[in-house]
């Protein structure tokens, strides 16, 4: 479970206290935002910025398939160039994924957004559903939306 999770009553210092006493354990953290309504679960890092790396997120899916994607992700970029938006690649379970810049990162990342301010980028990584639709494709889950694109999609060069 969760820290937030288990302390419903903790004020936003609590949370950010918490959150920068992780990051001083961790290089990075992945934080997870349950499903509200009809906003689907979403999760992103916290703590890419210290490298000079935009924060990464991704929505439609549980927390713990999210933090495992995330941190597969994180560990292949970290030490490498940051991808630019419109790059395709392989997630982990081998489903294609696409990145996207996020439009609006202090939105939607709320605790990176007050830890690292007007400095803070990020980026979404897309992924198809199961039978290969992107989110951007009517068909995308047979109509049935569930994985919001945050931002403008850039077409690759390839």
């Amino acid at each position: 479970m969760c820290w937030v999770c288990d302390h419903p009553e903790a004020t936003k210092d609590a949370r950010l206290a918490y959150v920068r006493g992780m990051l001083a354990e961790h290089p990075w953290v992945v934080i997870g935002v349950e499903q509200d309504g009809h906003r689907p679960p979403y999760s992103y890092t916290v703590g890419l910025s210290t490298f000079g790396r935009p924060e990464l997120l991704i929505t439609g899916l549980l927390k713990e398939r999210a933090a495992k994607i995330l941190t597969a992700v994180t560990d292949r970029i970290i030490d490498a160039e940051t991808p630019v938006p419109g790059t395709r690649f392989q997630l982990p379970g081998r489903r294609p994924g696409e990145i996207v810049r996020v439009a609006e990162p202090s939105v939607h990342l709320e605790i990176a957004a007050d830890i690292f301010g007007d400095h803070l980028t990020a980026l979404q990584l897309v992924y198809t559903d199961v039978h290969g639709h992107w989110p951007w494709d009517r068909s995308f889950r047979n109509g049935h939306a569930g994985q919001p694109v945050l931002g403008p999609r850039t077409r690759s060069a390839a």
